[in-house]
């Protein structure tokens, strides 16, 4: 052999090892859950394949075509720390259609009261917490003097609570509040103010956990904590076309109007997902489903108890969809008092109406009307919003219909939170996600995304795959 072919050996054994495999993983359901995992995983170089059933994605944070209107099938805010969420809006280059307050100030209209009297405010100075709030509280004319001292007593005891504190799960909202010397109006008109919105729940029927971690971040973190932010084009503009855009950008293959049949493990380690007219094969598996469709998909031996699933329940929102001939609400939005109405925000732009106003009616918790013919609601709704808005008198209803979501969150129970499993399973390969499973927050757009990372995160890591310089940092509930 000449010294020429001995170098070129040579130099071949000093090559670097060939690069691994790549690996393969399904995400199945395509919400904010699933489509925060995909990316995630497909940002660490693995090949992702999401499945969803719906035609669309963005699952219950969605919208369709009415007519010439684009129509949100629920109104979804966010806060300011919210910072998974954000950081999604980020991820597919959306932050710019969802902007934030510059500060929060929520109007609080009380229809009991004369005209004149009935408004109040919620906003925050540029003050370290909670001084932030005093001056609100301190004027906030639907409490009396005694009931707003009681909540600022009420609010410090909230805020040395220990978040991580099995108990709280136990305990219900509206006990823990009354026995710090909450009035029944002190409830309706602020923590439940505040609560039923971000929880879907009034507080006797909330868990103590939830709500605290509800508050505490919001109101008690940082004094920008509560600013509100909201879309200000339609959801399907963000949830679903640029969510497409960016899992199309990193690679991932979506497959819409695709239903899984089963998931199950193979003889090799690795996993079957059988959807019609195709077996998918994959490492990793993440489930992105709702928690009854997850415990049907489930494989033996997955979870220690997987009928834990379905005892967590859901709770309804309601929202009615009201265009008037004419504007009626100067504001973009106002939340009410006194009255069946809870939450209204003008859509007239986002929705692309040309003339008139129209207004969205957001009522969570909506147990009593969830399941009432349009015609009830129209008859037990619009007198309620001409009490509210006195410009709605005159005007005339040109279009009045309702969108109905009967399980549109978890139920927020006491006890739920021993019922949310984490996105790690029994099975090797095989995580869940979803804002039912055990992200810390409420069901919210939050809870989603962070369940979405945390499924990525527990995948990358059995499949040996750096986590992705751009992924959200967060800390990972217990």
């Amino acid at each position: 052999m000449s010294e020429g072919s001995r170098a070129e050996q040579a130099h071949a054994g000093a090559r670097a090892p060939e690069a691994p495999a790549r690996r393969t993983a399904v995400v199945v359901g395509g919400g904010l859950a699933g489509i925060t995992a995909a990316l995630a995983l497909a940002d660490a170089g693995v090949d992702v394949t999401l499945v969803e059933g719906r035609p669309r994605l963005g699952g219950l944070a969605f919208s369709f075509q009415r007519g010439e209107l684009t129509v949100d099938n629920g109104q979804h805010v966010y806060l300011r720390c919210c910072t998974a969420y954000r950081w999604f809006l980020d991820r597919i280059e959306g932050a710019a259609l969802a902007p934030l307050q510059d500060r929060l100030d929520v109007p609080v209209v009380d229809v009991a009261k004369p005209e004149g009297k009935r408004l109040g405010r919620l906003r925050r100075d540029p003050l370290p917490v909670p001084l932030h709030l005093g001056r609100s509280l301190a004027t906030y004319p639907h409490l009396s003097l005694a009931e707003r001292a009681a909540v600022g007593r009420a609010a410090l005891a909230l805020k040395g609570l220990d978040l991580t504190d099995p108990a709280l799960d136990a305990q219900d909202f509206g006990s823990w509040l009354a026995a710090h010397g909450q009035s029944a109006r002190a409830v309706e008109a602020l923590w439940d103010l505040v609560g039923v919105a971000t929880l879907n729940a009034v507080a006797g029927d909330a868990s103590l956990g939830l709500a605290a971690m509800v508050f505490k971040t919001g109101l008690l973190s940082d004094p920008g904590a509560a600013d509100i932010g909201w879309a200000a084009v339609p959801l399907g503009e963000l949830h679903d076309r640029l969510a497409r855009k960016a899992l199309d950008s990193a690679g991932v293959r979506t497959e819409v109007r695709t239903r899984v049949t089963s998931v199950s493990l193979n003889g090799n380690g690795g996993w079957s997902v059988q959807v019609p007219g195709e077996t998918l094969r994959a490492d990793a598996v993440v489930l992105a489903v709702p928690q009854r469709e997850t415990h049907g998909l489930l494989p033996p031996g997955a979870l220690d108890d997987p009928g834990r699933l379905l005892e967590i329940g859901t709770a309804p929102i309601l929202n009615v969809h009201v265009v008037y001939d004419r504007p009626v609400l100067a504001r973009p939005f106002v939340a009410a008092l006194g009255t069946r109405v809870q939450w209204v925000f003008d859509r007239t732009d986002a929705s692309g109406l040309r003339e008139g106003q129209y207004l969205a009616v957001s009522q969570s918790a909506a147990l009593d009307d969830i399941d009432e013919p349009v015609a009830v609601l129209r008859e037990r709704y619009l007198p309620e919003l001409e009490r509210l808005i006195p410009g709605a008198r005159g005007a005339v209803v040109k279009d009045f219909f309702v969108t109905r979501e009967r399980t549109a969150t978890f139920a927020p129970t006491p006890g739920v939170g021993r019922l949310r499993p984490g996105a790690r399973t029994k099975a090797p390969g095989l995580y869940l996600a979803g804002a039912w499973t055990a992200t810390g927050w409420p069901a919210t757009m939050e809870s989603a995304v962070r369940s979405g990372v945390s499924a990525a995160d527990a995948a990358l890591n059995a499949l040996g795959r750096p986590r992705p310089a751009r992924l959200f940092a967060f800390e990972e509930a217990a």
